[in-house]
């Protein structure tokens, strides 16, 4: 169904933008991107790890296996269920060089599921050598699929789809799409953008963008159906990855203690964005500066209408406990 997969080839109303508050078909394979920066004391963060000569798999047999992958993770698709908001979700983990991205998407699957009711509606795309053999890897052609298959069984009058995004990001917005020797193409915003243009159906989206420069995203995405959350401020770096990581500052706020505290996206935006201004501050950098990532969030009545309806509907649920996957 996937078999050319390495070949890699809304509305308009009224949105607010809160500051700290056509398939394509010729595509590029882009350099990594810059690597994230954070404070010199706490939290030094680490280079995407170099490309090496000799991987430790065999490049022709994961390409070979991605069809059979994506194919089987969407059939794992729940159907809707009848008579109420449904929730999907596609967690994408961009950069295989840190497990921290890795840990992130496995969370948001536990976490949507135990806590959010979207059991059976929750799509892992990711690269990271722990994951070869069993999961589909983070690419576009894969994001592609998700969403379309999404769509098939969605309600577009009614449901959601939530994608969240983490990796490294550069300053000129495109997000580290890696899992050498395979040849990626990097993510650009307006990559996000063709992706939910060519999937009418899926109506109300929240794009959840976890990477330095992030907030680069938000001007393809932003429309008043659609909630756009990113961890930095496009001119901004934001903090947390590195080899000793395993979480994101970002990603901690937002999953682990805003998500485990409220089921209100913007709310949690709220506390998550918060939450990381009193820990950049509390890490200058060694000359006492601060910069901070500034976190954002894009948003309308139409889209923070339909997600407190669906929230509304939750049925209450315990905190769900975060445990690295890459120490599992």
């Amino acid at each position: 169904m996937f078999g050319a997969l390495l070949a890699f080839a809304v509305s308009g109303a009224a949105w607010w933008w809160l500051p700290s508050a056509a398939l394509v078909d010729t595509r590029i394979v882009a350099t990594p991107a810059q690597p994230d920066a954070a404070p010199a004391l706490p939290a030094p963060v680490s280079a995407p790890q170099p490309v090496t000569d000799e991987p430790d798999f065999d490049p022709e047999q994961v390409m070979y296996a991605q069809a059979a992958l994506l194919d089987a993770e969407l059939a794992r698709l729940a159907p809707r269920t009848p008579g109420r908001i449904n929730l999907y979700v596609v967690a994408f983990a961009g950069d295989a060089g840190e497990d921290v991205f890795h840990n992130e998407v496995e969370y948001v699957r536990t976490l949507f599921e135990q806590r959010f009711d979207a059991a059976g509606h929750v799509v892992v795309l990711q690269n990271n050598p722990r994951t070869l053999e069993r999961a589909p890897l983070a690419s576009w052609t894969s994001l592609h699929a998700s969403l379309q298959a999404i769509a098939q069984r969605a309600d577009p009058a009614q449901d959601i789809v939530l994608l969240y995004l983490t990796s490294h990001g550069s300053d000129d917005h495109e997000l580290l799409v890696q899992m050498d020797p395979l040849p990626l193409v990097q993510l650009h915003p307006e990559d996000v953008a063709d992706a939910f243009r060519t999937q009418p159906a899926l109506r109300w989206r929240v794009v959840i963008v976890n990477a330095c420069y992030s907030g680069g995203f938000i001007e393809a995405l932003r429309d008043d159906s659609t909630l756009v959350m990113t961890s930095a401020r496009r001119d901004r770096t934001s903090f947390g990855c590195g080899s000793d990581a395993d979480i994101t500052w970002f990603g901690k706020a937002l999953l682990v203690d805003a998500l485990n505290r409220t089921t209100s996206l913007p709310e949690a935006f709220a506390l998550a964005r918060d939450w990381v201004a009193q820990r950049e501050a509390a890490a200058p950098a060694a000359d006492g500066t601060v910069e901070h990532s500034e976190p954002q969030l894009a948003t309308s009545p139409s889209i923070e209408a339909r997600l407190a309806r669906w929230s509304a509907a939750l049925p209450p649920r315990p905190p769900v406990e975060f445990k690295p996957a890459a120490r599992r």
